[in-house]
């Protein structure tokens, strides 16, 4: 089930559906950059392509981010 949760970017509200795994692994990350996780949103925000949706950056971005902590 898809968890929603409402995040600002650039000053506009805007809702983020993702699986609530999607949202326990951007905590973990935002916390190892020690920002809070709509602070890492946005970051994700500002580097994707503008063709993707943000819930798909956001899985990519978790998926990239993961599978470079099981490398080491």
């Amino acid at each position: 089930m898809l968890e929603k949760r409402s995040v600002s970017l650039s000053g506009h509200r805007t809702s983020v559906a993702l699986e609530p795994e999607f949202w326990a692994a951007l905590g973990r990350l935002a916390e190892k950059q020690r920002i809070t996780v709509a602070a890492l949103v946005a970051k994700v925000d500002e580097t994707r392509q503008a063709s993707q949706a943000l819930a798909s950056a956001l899985r990519v971005f978790v998926l990239k981010e993961v599978s470079k902590e099981a490398l080491f």
